[in-house]
């Protein structure tokens, strides 16, 4: 009998079992498709010789992960490649507010009314980053806090909602771009530890930046798997579990996947029949002949670029796709150009380069002329570099990847107290109605993200109770 099966190899499944396997517990992971991955995927989409990633590309949480950085991760491939710029935000005058690795230069962006307040903001945080960091992505109950003061700190500042953090700034270009790092997450900016959500984000940028795997996000899950495999854990792909008696016997149950599937594969009923899944997203994948055109001499340098006119229209955009249940007429695109830190993802000169709008769960319309004029704004003449495009809306995201319902690549709505209590109001969220299964996809702790964090805190709880049994 092994000790642990684990079911879905994204993330957070391969994390789980590689930190089982590293405590001695025999292992098998079982996946669906035909490769592990799952938001950590590398595919060639549009043409010959141009690898994108279907989904996450840019990866500020998974290079300040701990259960990352405690693995030998670059033994088996992983390599960071850093752009110049981690972030930016452009405006339609040709000006850019920038997220950089110096707090001076991010800060000097913002323009000299509040410069001051955003250093006020986030310095008292950055030189406790990698104890903050597993502090909050460690909670709830998988470890006592290493810092308790500066995490209480960081709450009194995060827990409040994003809108509150933003007064302290003066001008629009602050609380743009803050806007933009909140809607990460499809979270509409008023809610329930926004403010937490918009500071990670920055701090993660000042400390480690945002940087993409070299040759794609599929490095990140390959190397999980090689550590995995080089630990004695066996994978098993192409092997789809619709009930608890396809797996073979084993002490313990780990599925990476949503509370829906979980409910449906183990007989749970109606166990998770408040947890509520959020928007969903409307995703295009190009090819191109050549780098995005932006206005904006710093966007050319950053890999990531967040578009959306001021914070009212980011707030705008959120609030159509997520309470109103219709696609935004101006959406707000989150877009990443890896190339400009990796030109293996494309032949010689030419580029990848993908972006997504918010769109309500579910939707099955087509939202490519609303993203195309609104990167046209930023980037005239980006409509002439397209080769090819591939494009996914909320129904072909969930049939790529069975934990997105309804498009919703956060695996479940980052609004209200399910920001913070997920799957279920509980102090153990990683334990389920029978004590030998247990969950670890991102509608766990600390949530959405390729970070491990859900797979390795779900993996203490398991392993306590293998060596109670």
């Amino acid at each position: 009998m092994l000790d642990a099966v684990v079911v879905g190899a994204g993330p957070n499944g391969l994390t789980a079992a590689v930190e089982l396997a590293r405590r001695g517990f025999s292992v098998a992971l079982f996946e669906a498709h035909s490769t592990v991955g799952g938001g950590a995927r590398t595919e060639e989409l549009t043409l010959p010789g141009f690898r994108h990633d279907p989904c996450s590309a840019a990866h500020p949480l998974a290079v300040s992960s701990p259960a990352f950085r405690a693995l030998p991760l670059e033994r088996y491939g992983l390599q960071w490649l850093h752009p110049e710029l981690p972030m930016a935000h452009p405006f339609r005058d040709g000006t850019a507010a920038v997220l950089s690795r110096s707090v001076g230069e991010t800060a000097a962006s913002f323009g000299p009314r509040d410069a001051g307040a955003y250093r006020r903001l986030v310095e008292p945080f950055l030189p406790r980053w990698d104890t903050l960091v597993r502090d909050f992505m460690s909670l709830p109950l998988t470890a006592l806090p290493r810092d308790p003061v500066t995490l209480a700190r960081f709450g009194l500042v995060g827990l409040p909602p994003s809108t509150w953090l933003t007064r302290r700034f003066r001008d629009e270009r602050a609380r743009t771009l803050f806007a933009g790092l909140v809607a990460h997450v499809m979270a509409p900016l008023g809610g329930l530890a926004t403010g937490a959500v918009g500071l990670v984000f920055a701090l993660a940028a000042h400390a480690r930046g945002w940087p993409v795997a070299r040759g794609g996000s599929q490095a990140i899950s390959d190397a999980l798997a090689a550590y995995l495999k080089d630990l004695g854990g066996s994978i098993h792909t192409d092997y789809e579990v619709k009930r608890l008696d396809d797996l073979p016997p084993a002490r313990a149950y780990v599925f990476d996947t949503s509370p829906t599937a979980l409910a449906r594969i183990a007989g749970f009923g109606n166990h998770y029949a408040h947890y509520r899944y959020g928007p969903g997203v409307f995703k295009i994948d190009y090819a191109l002949d050549g780098p995005v055109p932006w206005t904006a001499p710093q966007a050319r340098a950053a890999g990531t670029v967040q578009i959306g006119a001021d914070s009212a229209e980011i707030a705008a955009a959120l609030r159509a796709a997520s309470r109103e249940h219709r696609a935004p007429d101006t959406p707000f695109l989150i877009t990443v150009q890896p190339g400009v830190a990796d030109p293996t993802r494309a032949p010689a000169g030419k580029h990848v380069f993908w972006a997504y709008g918010h769109v309500p769960n579910g939707w099955t319309g087509d939202l490519t002329d609303a993203v195309e004029r609104q990167l046209e704004r930023y980037a005239p003449g980006f409509r002439d570099r397209v080769l090819a495009r591939a494009t996914a809306g909320p129904p072909e995201l969930a049939a790529r990847n069975a934990n997105y319902v309804g498009g919703d690549i956060a695996t479940g709505a980052v609004s209200g107290l399910q920001t913070l209590l997920r799957p279920r109001l509980s102090l153990s969220p990683y334990t389920t109605p029978h004590p030998a299964v247990f969950i670890c996809s991102s509608a766990t702790p600390p949530g959405p993200g390729v970070h491990g964090m859900s797979g390795h805190n779900a993996a203490k709880a398991v392993w306590r109770r293998l060596r109670q049994t």
